[in-house]
């Protein structure tokens, strides 16, 4: 029987133009296609982190809360000392009641001072709710409704910078939020207070208080930026780096 011609010949049998042409070990890579040594660095050298977000401009810093604190103290014991003059200062507004609305702004003094000053969110709301519970604690007449006219006086200033994203603190803006603080004083006021008053009284009383927040509160508010900002003590915060809008 005839072998199978399926096994392999000898080498020496192989025809030459059989003989398979010698190729380059797989693992072997040309020459041209090698890593030069630049790229082998690169493959090695740590990727760059990316810089930190730069901090948000409506984000509480310490030095925030640290001086609204204090801007709410002080104003605390200004409160206290309007609330323990006020039966002498009222005096001449007993004919007309409702015309005593013009001294209010002092109350609300503390809502646009914070806004203007830490310009960060709910930053009025804090000053004048903690400048309230100063007075409440030191001793009013009120006693600690206070607190409640506190928070209703400081959503009145804090709404108006809501409403421009705390993107805006110019002069007009801190006039608006001080209306803003007297007319929800004048709410509050009347809503707790005066509720034996006929509507008119209530009107003018509201007018005089907007007015006042207007005027002694905002008008305030302004001065005392500008003051401040020439000590330097308002360095650290946005308010003392633009002399130009306040």
């Amino acid at each position: 029987m005839a072998p199978s011609s399926s096994f392999p010949e000898p080498a020496d049998r192989v025809p030459a133009d059989r003989v398979p042409a010698e190729t380059a070990p797989a693992d072997t890579a040309p020459a041209d296609t090698a890593p030069s040594p630049a790229s082998n660095a690169d493959a090695h050298s740590p990727t760059p982190e990316p810089d930190p977000a730069p901090p948000s401009r409506l984000r509480w810093r310490v030095v925030d809360i640290v001086v609204a604190s204090v801007l709410g103290v002080a104003v605390g014991v200004v409160f206290w000392v309007w609330s323990t003059a006020w039966s002498t200062l009222s005096l001449p507004f007993l004919a007309f009641p409702p015309a005593a609305g013009l001294l209010t702004g002092v109350w609300v003094l503390a809502g646009p001072l914070g806004a203007m000053i830490i310009r960060r969110p709910g930053a009025a709301l804090y000053c004048e709710i903690l400048a309230a519970a100063v007075s409440a604690v030191l001793g009013t007449q009120w006693g600690m409704q206070v607190l409640i006219s506190g928070a209703l006086q400081g959503l009145g200033a804090e709404l108006v910078v809501l409403l421009l994203l705390y993107r805006r603190f110019g002069p007009v803006v801190t006039l608006l939020s001080g209306l803003g603080a007297g007319l929800f004083l004048g709410l509050g006021e009347n809503l707790m207070y005066n509720t034996e008053w006929q509507p008119a009284w209530q009107l003018v009383y509201l007018a005089a208080a907007g007015v006042s927040g207007l005027v002694l509160a905002g008008g305030g508010t302004l001065l005392a930026v500008r003051a401040l900002r020439r000590t330097g003590v308002l360095a650290p915060l946005a308010s003392g780096r633009t002399a130009a809008e306040v």
